[in-house]
């Protein structure tokens, strides 16, 4: 029985080294810090947001104009910074995770050197001779009740062995999980660098603003007044031009159910699609063609469903602030297209095959627009193209953009997942 005890020790007694507690106890310090970081750094950004609503109800000026892009610029600096510590937050958990693997793997050697050890003096035991112990009652009894301990004792190490293993397997699959997790967040860095790009297009708009104005809110005025004339003269040509082209809407080709997914991480409706009471002061149509989302400058904006890219542009090269500004024009492979228009990054070039959710570009205030936000124009199949049009309000130039028949605009609130009116949702939900 002297083996059978030693065999036990070696299995129940494997120590744990005290270095690696207090390298677990020190991980989950830091990653503590970085969610206290964060939790500070969000409500940080809460309050920039909150500032920046509050400009966009006051009337346009110069000092509000350069306020935003300041303020805007401090938000995505905190936005980054939030971003950094999941970065680091995430590598510190996968380093615990690969620490406590290291550990399980350790136990599950010890384990199998000691059932080895049990096989090995089994087969001892197995060496001498039976017949011999068997003739003596005493004998046989012995070394009946030590093989019955062995295969007791053998078989409860393995079975240990076994939850051992789906142990290390179940942390082998945390891990895998957490390094997604942390590619993920490092494709949110990357976004966030991009963001750090529109803060510097905003640095130049804002200096190019003062040049422009000479720093004179009187000038300032004059500036926006021509801007707006040229958009009410945009307006009136494209809704003629499309008045003109031919599409009959065959319901039975439209695609069934909610099968677009939300563009967006945060949903608030600013804009319904048709027409309603801002339609009818803002658009001398009198109709909105597309559906407006609250959107703050540098939000990443993403594909509605799997497809391609059709085009890509910024109408403001044309004519500034008439029409979409930087947009991207997507035909999905359910038929539906859409063209997603002020944005302030494109991160998708014409051909690009995309897949639902993907990052197709950032928001913005490009183009005509009032404050920032997202436009969202959803055509029925086949009704949308890329096409060309002459500018009445700058003459000589040519806008290249998407361009559909009345009839041939969807509401696309008729295709996304459910929502109500004036509600906040978090992009949690699936398109059926």
């Amino acid at each position: 029985m002297r083996f059978i005890s030693f065999f036990l020790l070696a299995i129940f007694l494997i120590p744990t080294p005290f270095s690696y507690a207090q390298t677990a106890t020190d991980i989950q310090n830091k990653i503590n810090q970085n969610n206290s970081n964060i939790q500070s750094l969000e409500q940080e950004i809460a309050a920039y947001q909150a500032e920046l609503d509050s400009i966009s109800q006051q009337k346009s000026s110069l000092s509000s104009s350069i306020k935003a892009l300041d303020i805007t610029k401090k938000k995505l600096n905190a936005d980054i910074a939030v971003t950094q510590n999941k970065i680091d937050k995430t590598n510190l958990t996968i380093q615990n995770l690969s620490s406590d693997i290291i550990s399980k793997e350790s136990s599950i050697k010890n384990n199998i050197n000691s059932i080895a050890l049990g096989i090995k003096n089994i087969n001892e035991l197995e060496q001498t001779s039976l017949i011999e112990n068997i003739l003596s009652e005493e004998s046989f009894t012995v070394v009946w009740n030590d093989i019955e301990d062995i295969s007791t004792v053998r078989e409860s190490v393995r079975t240990d062995i076994l939850k051992l293993r789906q142990v290390k397997g179940a942390l082998e699959d945390t891990r895998n999980t957490t390094i997604d997790a942390k590619n993920q967040l490092t494709k949110l860095k990357s976004q966030l660098s991009d963001q750090q790009k529109i803060v510097a297009q905003n640095t130049l708009e804002k200096n190019n603003l003062l040049t422009q104005t000479k720093n004179n809110e009187a000038n300032y005025q004059k500036l926006l007044k021509d801007r707006i004339a040229k958009r009410d003269v945009f307006e009136k040509e494209i809704s003629d031009y499309e008045a003109q082209l031919q599409y009959v809407l065959d319901p039975s080709k439209l695609p069934q159910g909610r099968v677009l997914s939300w563009p967006l991480d945060k949903i608030y409706v600013t804009q319904l699609f048709g027409k309603t009471v801002d339609s009818k002061r803002l658009y001398t149509s009198g109709t909105h063609s597309g559906v407006d989302f609250r959107a703050s400058v540098g939000t990443p904006v993403m594909s509605m469903a799997d497809g391609i890219v059709m085009g890509t542009g910024d109408t403001d090269l044309t004519c500034y602030g008439g029409s979409f500004g930087k947009f991207v024009f997507i035909q999905y492979n359910n038929g539906l297209s859409s063209a997603f228009g002020h944005l302030s990054l494109i991160k998708v070039v014409e051909g690009q095959t995309i897949k639902r959710g993907e990052v197709v570009g950032y928001s913005g205030a490009t183009g005509h627009v009032t404050g920032p936000h997202l436009h969202v124009s959803l055509y029925a199949p086949g009704a949308a193209k890329m096409g060309t049009l002459p500018s009445a309000g700058c003459t000589g130039r040519k806008y290249i953009m998407p361009l559909a028949p009345v009839t041939g605009y969807l509401n696309a609130l008729d295709f996304l997942p459910p929502y109500t009116i004036n509600t906040t949702i978090l992009n949690n939900s699936t398109a059926e």
